[in-house]
């Protein structure tokens, strides 16, 4: 088993004054040639967006960009067509294929809003852009990681990605232990501490903490307090 650990003062932190981002790897003005990415996991932004504020339309291509609402809402709007707002609870996700155009911006006007965005690799380059939606049922996370993203196009309660990657997330109750183990052949795994305190293994995590694991068989994770985390599965090559 092989791990590494970003401990949540240990990212790069930048208040713009309309947007505060907290970077896990090299990104935009960041650079870390340790921290350049966690196998075909390229991106992981925790940013907090003020009200009204947002990104102007931007454009992306051959990545996996899957976005997640912590707190407030919103409003993404993209050159296919699609155009709305995000709640806590819904999970984005845009394959952005051989190009596409994107913007996001806060949809309040007195509330700020949190967001993590998360970009992967593709398994297959240069397809047609496609954007997918889904509320992630908040009864299915209690005590368990339970998967909302997946590769499998037929599964259920779970929006598709172009790579061989899996999202999980789970509302651990206090005390609760459970066991992790690789969705797919020669994955590793990216915990992500959101809320409370987790012992994976022999690590303490507390929250916005992160943990990798690779080339192992299974963990152990135990909620120290009432405890969210997520999970990202990915190949490291």
């Amino acid at each position: 088993m092989k791990t590494t650990i970003v401990r949540a003062n240990e990212r790069s932190s930048v208040n713009h004054g309309w947007l505060k981002v907290n970077h896990t790897f090299s990104f935009a003005d960041y650079y870390n040639p340790d921290r350049i990415r966690f196998g075909l996991l390229r991106v992981f932004n925790d940013d907090f967006i003020e009200p009204s504020m947002g990104f102007p339309p931007h454009p992306h291509d051959n990545m996996e960009i899957v976005t997640i609402i912590l707190e407030g809402t919103l409003h993404h709007k993209d050159s296919m067509g699609n155009s709305g707002v995000i709640k806590p609870g819904e999970v984005q996700i845009m394959s952005a294929g051989t190009g596409v155009q994107h913007s996001e911006y806060n949809a309040s006007p007195t509330e700020r809003c949190n967001v993590l965005q998360t970009w992967i690799f593709p398994k297959v380059r240069n397809i047609e852009p496609r954007y997918d939606q889904l509320t992630v049922d908040d009864d299915k996370l209690k005590n368990q990681l339970f998967t909302f993203v997946s590769p499998n196009k037929d599964e259920k309660d779970a929006v598709w990605i172009n790579q061989d990657a899996f999202y999980s997330m789970g509302k651990l109750e206090a005390g609760t232990k459970i066991e992790y183990s690789p969705q797919h052949e020669g994955n590793g795994v990216w915990l992500f501490v959101i809320e409370g305190s987790v012992k994976i293994e022999s690590e303490i995590l507390h929250k916005r903490d992160s943990i990798g694991i690779w080339e192992y068989s299974k963990i152990e994770i135990v909620a120290n307090e009432n405890t969210q985390i997520m999970a990202i599965d990915a190949p490291m090559s």
